[in-house]
């Protein structure tokens, strides 16, 4: 499923390391900006940095063609986040966000992944 902020959600997406967030994201990041956590699905990724949310959607067959879609923390209105249930085969976590222009978003989170500290992360950017 393709990642941006068009489309209100984004499901299965797994953590990935740092490292591993493409390199055309680094030329995006403006001074002290640092990403901070990563995702992706089959071809797609998000990455949350230290001041915003950036995705990119890989598209047509050869994955040459990128859209980047950028919503920094400041815009958020509300947040909330679901954590996985007890003894769950499949354990997912969810992360609701509300932007002040109105748009929501909703991930969907695979494995183990620390939804606690993606929402202190945002908190710490919107309070």
């Amino acid at each position: 499923m393709a990642i941006n902020f068009n489309k209100n959600s984004v499901w299965n997406l797994k953590q990935i390391p740092i490292e591993n967030v493409r390199n055309d994201v680094v030329g995006l990041l403006i001074e002290g900006e640092a990403a901070v956590m990563a995702f992706q699905t089959v071809r797609d990724q998000l990455v949350f940095t230290n001041k915003r949310i950036i995705s990119i959607d890989v598209q047509g067959l050869t994955g040459k063609r990128k859209s980047y879609g950028s919503m920094p923390y400041s815009k958020i209105q509300y947040f909330a986040i679901q954590t996985a249930g007890f003894a769950e085969i499949f354990p997912d976590t969810e992360l609701f966000i509300m932007f002040n222009n109105g748009f929501t978003a909703e991930f969907e989170f695979k494995g183990n992944v620390d939804i606690g500290y993606i929402g202190r992360m945002i908190s710490t950017y919107v309070l």
